[in-house]
């Protein structure tokens, strides 16, 4: 367990750390001008444009939250990190030169970033909470595949399923990248039949398989759907330059007060297919 902003991680080339934090808990004025004081002109610049202050609020704390987990990872003060968006208009660290990799995601009440070594990953969180007319949006984005699982699925767990969709897939874009710039019908995920046991906090051994037209390779890729509480989805994706069906990886997590404490809650073994507290 951390316990303190200045405890130091490794990373194993097979291990993801996947942080979260929750902003509304964050209010105090001294560590919200801290937070501030972290980040670079053009960090603040972008955070003071939101219009709304919960929009602000949130910004702030993503960057002070980046900067503060980047690091335990490395000898290096969290104002000083520098970032760059790469060839794929990702965020990149430029300075120091180090081979960690991460991506972000944010809803309400939850923002995550996920960390591992060299490979691209992606990852998406989403309040299933929210209510949307998730059939239209289906028949709109998904694959025929996606869509005619979610059609079979009782009327009650329907929108699950859609958000089980949604954030694998938008997982696998913010791992390329790209964006939207992918169509969303142009790759499909299947999930195994275990998905619909109650209480389970994980699944994987998710497939993925892409359109005729679409060029990639499903085997450099691996999908994982979780469950951290009632209402929020998570998902990653990790794409790796060589056939990575058969890579051990391992998990861990944290939540984490920026500058304050970090907590390790779980971790993770594909192995053993469970969470362990």
């Amino acid at each position: 367990m951390l316990s303190t902003s200045t405890d130091q991680l490794t990373l194993a080339t097979n291990e993801i750390h996947l942080w979260s934090v929750d902003p509304k808990r964050i209010q105090q004025p001294e560590l919200l001008r801290a937070y501030s004081r972290l980040l670079a002109p053009e960090e603040t610049t972008k955070q003071q444009r939101f219009r709304f202050e919960k929009d602000r609020h949130s910004a702030l704390i993503t960057r002070a939250f980046v900067r503060d987990l980047l690091s335990r990872y490395a000898d290096v003060p969290p104002a000083d990190w520098k970032f760059v968006k790469g060839e794929k208009d990702k965020p990149e660290i430029v300075n120091p030169p180090l081979p960690l990799r991460f991506n972000i995601s944010h809803t309400d009440n939850m923002i995550i970033c996920a960390v591992m070594l060299n490979d691209d990953i992606g990852c998406d969180v989403e309040n299933t909470s929210r209510t949307s007319d998730v059939l239209s949006i289906a028949k709109h984005s998904f694959s025929q595949v996606e869509v005619e699982d979610l059609l079979t699925q009782p009327i009650a767990q329907q929108a699950s399923r859609f958000f089980d969709y949604w954030t694998l897939k938008e997982s696998y874009i913010k791992a390329w990248g790209l964006g939207l710039s992918i169509p969303l019908k142009d790759f499909s995920f299947s999930l195994p039949e275990n998905h619909q046991k109650k209480n389970i906090s994980s699944i994987e051994n998710i497939k993925l398989s892409f359109a005729a037209h679409r060029i990639d390779d499903a085997n450099t890729w691996r999908s994982w759907l979780f469950y951290p509480n009632n209402i929020h989805r998570v998902a990653l994706s990790v794409r790796a330059t060589y056939n990575n069906q058969d890579t051990d990886y391992k998990m861990r997590f944290f939540n984490s007060i920026p500058l304050i404490k970090a907590t390790e809650t779980a971790r993770f073994s594909p192995d053993v297919n469970s969470m362990m507290d």
